[in-house]
């Protein structure tokens, strides 16, 4: 592993953020970490898309109010891009990444820095935790948060502390970036898990910490979850396109269950058209696949509650099927 020199624990850190129409989130997101208690202080730094709401003003608003807030321009509004600028006029060791709407847990920043000194990573960070109210919402977010929805990453359900491929926004240091070049602007999504990537290629250590953990807002809309799991997917397989040794059966699984689905249901359809009993079976496939889904629904029962767990197999059945869709179309 790379040496980077020893962190300064009471030394300032630097917060990087990404903004676009968060003006209903920002200063919520903005005192979180100002005030998270890390008594060396903070320098934030904001990335701006061109937002259509308030969001540039109030930035500006922010940084005239506080000296160690500052502002820059992102033209695209896309995310690696901000994240990029951002950096660029970053000067402390530690960089600490979240989003506009991300509300950070009092202590948070202390404990990334206290994980990046105690182990010597180039990427600490620990785990999202969706939560929602709405039956809809809280059926996603307990999906989300489970091994049935998004697989067994740790930064999605939780695990043992120590070294793991992706962790939810991360903690840095600044060298460990620089020496990989930064964010990837190519990826406008899964540029964390590509970014992480990089890192532990170059020989960074990426760990997970279990006390980082962030507090997460789901889609509250059918619309929303396939649209997001789409593109998901998508930029999935850019990733797999462009590092094939990342990939992997969580990732290869849901379109293979996509092509069974369909595969299953065209060969039972041809049957009941023809009469032939033995392509009939071809809806064993679908069949199969919701009695897994529901298996699944009832398992996350005690976690869903009677309100969402009704709710629990359709959006299993988006997250699977939009992901798999995006893998299999790609990015154009």
């Amino acid at each position: 592993m790379p040496t980077l020199a020893p962190v300064q624990r009471d030394a300032p850190v630097s917060v990087v953020m990404t903004v676009l129409n968060e003006e209903a989130h920002l200063a919520a997101a903005v005192d979180s970490v100002l005030n998270n208690g890390f008594e060396p202080g903070v320098n934030l730094v904001i990335a701006v898309g061109p937002s259509t709401d308030n969001t540039a003003a109030m930035a500006a608003g922010l940084a005239d109010l506080h000296p160690n807030v500052r502002v820059v321009e992102n033209p695209t509004g896309f995310t690696p891009a901000g994240l990029n600028l951002a950096l660029a006029i970053c000067a402390d060791d530690v960089v600490v990444r979240i989003d506009g709407h991300t509300v950070l847990p009092a202590g948070y920043i202390t404990l990334a820095v206290n994980a990046l000194a105690d182990t010597g990573a180039g990427n600490v960070g620990g785990r999202m935790v969706p939560q929602a109210d709405a039956p809809l919402a809280h059926a996603i977010a307990v999906a989300m948060g489970s091994r049935f929805g998004l697989g067994s990453a740790g930064h999605r359900v939780g695990g043992r502390e120590g070294a793991t491929e992706s962790v939810f926004l991360g903690s840095f240091r600044r060298d460990a970036l620089a020496a990989v070049g930064g964010y990837d602007e190519h990826f406008r999504r899964a540029q964390d898990w590509e970014l992480n990537f990089r890192l532990r290629e170059a020989g960074y250590e990426v760990y997970y910490v279990p006390d980082m953990q962030v507090p997460y807002h789901p889609r509250s809309t059918w619309r929303a979850l396939a649209r997001q799991f789409f593109h998901s997917g998508a930029w999935r397989r850019e990733v797999v396109e462009s590092h094939p040794q990342t990939a992997s059966a969580r990732y290869l699984a849901p379109p293979i269950v996509v092509a069974a689905l369909v595969a299953g249901i065209a060969l039972g359809a041809v049957g009941l058209a023809t009469g032939t009993w033995w392509l009939m079976l071809g809806f064993a496939s679908p069949i199969a696949y919701l009695a897994g889904v529901i298996v699944a629904a009832v398992a996350l029962w005690s976690q869903a509650g009677p309100r969402s767990v009704a709710l629990m197999p359709g959006v299993l059945m988006t997250m699977h099927v939009a992901w798999g869709l995006g893998f299999i179309r790609g990015v154009r």
